[in-house]
């Protein structure tokens, strides 16, 4: 009776997996169609985008719309498209190598140092993650009002992150102790091991932490709108609500202006993709 059980189950994984799949594949389907949408939208006419079902059509398909973007904005009284882009890449790479460098450090202080109060802190790092930035909003900008419209205070209050702090304090914590001790005996102290030995080891998180930092600076709006009357200063996203503010709404370029947005966060993820898997991967067995 066992070997016809076993038989049976042999049989039905090859299903199992085949169902699986198709599951899997219809769910990303149904995600990826936004997306899908926005990348034909921004190749059609604008009277086209709107159609209903018709819209994910390619049909009449051209660049028109991202040359129509880029022409608008490249004049002193509208404000330069690459400006706003280089705008939005150098806050977003501020913020995200001055995060992996200061939170890494301090989830490693918190995970492999013995001191008192480490525990009571990184308590606090945890309830810090329950604080949702729209509630500090208000007391950040009157404490920056002074700093308004410069590139700084755009960046300085996410290089420091609870969150990037605890997805590094659980990587650090599968780390063998032993790897350190024998690192001591050389004669290695915390800085030289961190840095030569912790750091190597730990790529997938560094990948993973500058990925979810890179995604959530560049798609940044609230603190820009508080922050930035300056259209000379103004990142991506905030120049993007000012762009299809204008009427009358020409959806075609609105999309367009939409995939120009999202192109940096897919490159970034396809050049990091194998160490973000690993990264999550590794938090969620390990963890």
């Amino acid at each position: 009776m066992s070997t016809t059980m076993s038989t049976g189950m042999a049989r039905r994984q090859p299903l199992r997996r085949v169902l699986d799949y198709v599951v899997l594949s219809v769910l990303a389907f149904v995600f990826a169609l936004p997306v899908i949408y926005l990348f034909i939208g921004s190749l059609k006419p604008s009277d086209e985008v709107l159609d209903g079902l018709t819209g994910f059509l390619p049909t009449h398909l051209s660049f028109d719309n991202y040359s129509a973007v880029l022409d608008a904005l490249d004049s002193d009284s509208t404000g330069y498209f690459w400006r706003f882009m280089g705008i939005s890449l150098l806050l977003a790479f501020v913020v995200v190598t001055g995060g992996l460098f200061v939170n890494s450090m301090a989830a490693y202080g918190l995970s492999r140092l013995k001191w008192r109060g480490r525990e009571a802190v990184f308590t606090l790092v945890l309830l810090l993650m329950l604080v949702p930035f729209e509630s500090v909003a208000v007391p950040l900008f009157y404490m920056f009002n002074d700093q308004r419209n410069t590139l700084p205070v755009l960046a300085l209050p996410f290089i420091a992150n609870a969150f990037s702090i605890y997805q590094f304090h659980t990587f650090f914590r599968t780390i063998p102790p032993s790897i350190e001790e024998a690192a001591r005996i050389d004669g290695a102290g915390p800085w030289r091991t961190f840095f030569a030995i912790i750091v190597p080891m730990s790529k997938p998180a560094f990948a993973s932490v500058a990925i979810l930092t890179f995604l959530t600076q560049w798609g940044s709006f609230l603190w820009p709108v508080l922050m930035v009357s300056d259209p000379s200063v103004r990142p991506l996203p905030l120049e993007m609500s000012v762009f299809q503010g204008q009427l009358p709404p020409d959806w075609g370029q609105i999309l367009a202006f939409g995939v120009l947005l999202v192109l940096p966060v897919l490159v970034v993820f396809a050049f990091f993709q194998r160490w973000f898997v690993q990264g999550v991967a590794s938090s969620a067995v390990k963890g």
